[in-house]
């Protein structure tokens, strides 16, 4: 995958930046067009425009003037997809430009690790101190490469960014037990949700369903089925925190006047308002501008009134050389604090899952190497060559196992 490198130019060169970066974006994705129409999955966004849901199209000066005027702007994005931070870095370019006092909040941050942030934008830390100091590998296992170019982009503007989100540990814990089975002390300050809406249960119903338990999919379930509401809980938990978060950077002292918010998240917190504005308004910020990437090809029939603000057209992915698969242990953890990796959540159907690796395990040691920092399991695991055993050594208890992870000769 070829990985974007952001370029950083004077504030006010930064709008033209944007319509340099629009204008590829039209050329490089003509529309297609069949019988002198254009196809009905282009039609509704066509690549490189920008779109009100339920109305028409609307130019990006419009879009961007509008945003500007907000108190909090929440752009969306999947995950993993390259043109959808591309296009954030295109947005935040254009806000700054015009509300230069602007702070920044991402949803891969726990709020544990706020500091790692701090010193990031104030130049302290190099990028490969900033990812172990943010717990990156651990906490969000997406590509550090696809959000460098915004973290860069606050760190050249000495913009403050905010760690939004809540350690998994306590999602996971919610969602296990509720929210009334967790202590006030335990929730990291996070106050009970509002309550859904009628229509953000149905639209979590069928995600809920996708989910899997003991290697099989939920399935169908109801609306007041227990394990269903805990669901609930656990993402409105998250949606909370970050709404608080927001809360809090718009009141920072260290700034000369109301900044603008703008939050970095997944698309799914924001559409239709039922995640993270829902939660903002109940706090009595209303006024918040939502902004989502439109994937070519998408159903016109999800592109309705009140999903977003307005949506930007993104072109279907060039094909790309694809790059050899890394090793993967399957598991997501933290460091402990007298050393060793505290294993949060075993990937089912994954190399830990077979080798034997469950919940809470503490691995102590890797192909005879202690593990002391966040990188030391990371790079080992990269290191595994396809077909070859690597020795674990774990605390279960007040058990010490030796376990040994077969990574396969095609990395999974």
């Amino acid at each position: 995958m070829r990985v974007f490198r952001s370029f950083f130019v004077p504030a006010n060169l930064l709008l033209i930046l944007v319509l340099v970066l629009d204008a590829s974006l039209n050329i490089a994705s003509a529309q297609v067009k069949a019988d002198g129409k254009e196809k009905t999955a282009m039609d509704c966004v066509p690549v490189g425009n920008w779109v009100i849901p339920g109305g028409g199209r609307i130019t990006d000066t419009d879009v961007i003037a509008r945003a500007a005027r907000r108190s909090v702007v929440l752009l969306g994005e999947m995950h993993d997809n390259p043109d959808h931070h591309r296009w954030q870095l295109q947005i935040l370019a254009a806000l700054h430009a015009m509300h230069p006092n602007m702070v920044l909040g991402f949803e891969m941050f726990p709020r544990r690790v706020q500091k790692a942030l701090d010193q990031w934008v104030a130049g302290e830390l190099s990028e490969s101190q900033f990812l172990a100091a943010s717990d990156w590998n651990a906490v969000w296992s997406t590509d550090a490469n696809l959000y460098l170019p915004l973290f860069h982009f606050a760190r050249m503007n000495r913009i403050p960014m905010v760690a939004l989100n809540i350690d998994t540990r306590l999602r996971r814990a919610v969602s296990a037990k509720g929210l009334g089975g967790i202590p006030e002390n335990e929730r990291e300050g996070v106050t009970a949700p509002a309550a859904p809406s009628t229509a953000y249960l149905d639209y979590l119903l069928p995600i809920y369903a996708e989910h899997e338990r003991d290697g099989r999919k939920k399935g169908d379930a109801a609306k007041d089925d227990p394990d269903f509401r805990r669901f609930v809980e656990s993402q409105q938990l998250w949606d909370r925190a970050m709404a608080q978060a927001i809360q809090s950077a718009l009141d920072r002292p260290d700034r000369p006047s109301k900044p603008l918010v703008v939050g970095i998240m997944g698309s799914g917190h924001i559409k239709h308002g039922y995640g993270v504005p829902h939660q903002l308004k109940d706090l009595r910020i209303t006024d918040v501008g939502t902004l989502l990437p439109w994937n070519s090809g998408n159903s016109c029939g999800t592109l309705i009134p009140g999903i977003a603000d307005s949506v930007f057209g993104i072109a279907p992915a060039l094909a790309t050389s694809p790059e050899p698969p890394r090793q993967r242990l399957g598991i997501r953890f933290e460091m402990a604090q007298d050393g060793g990796a505290r294993v949060l959540q075993v990937e089912k159907g994954s190399i830990a899952d077979a080798a034997g690796i469950r919940d809470s395990d503490l691995i102590t040691e890797a192909a005879g190497v202690p593990i002391k920092r966040l990188d030391d399991i990371v790079n080992i695991v990269k290191r595994q060559a396809p077909g070859t055993w690597l020795p674990l050594k774990l605390k279960r208890g007040g058990e010490t196992i030796e376990i040994i992870a077969k990574f396969p000769a095609v990395p999974k």
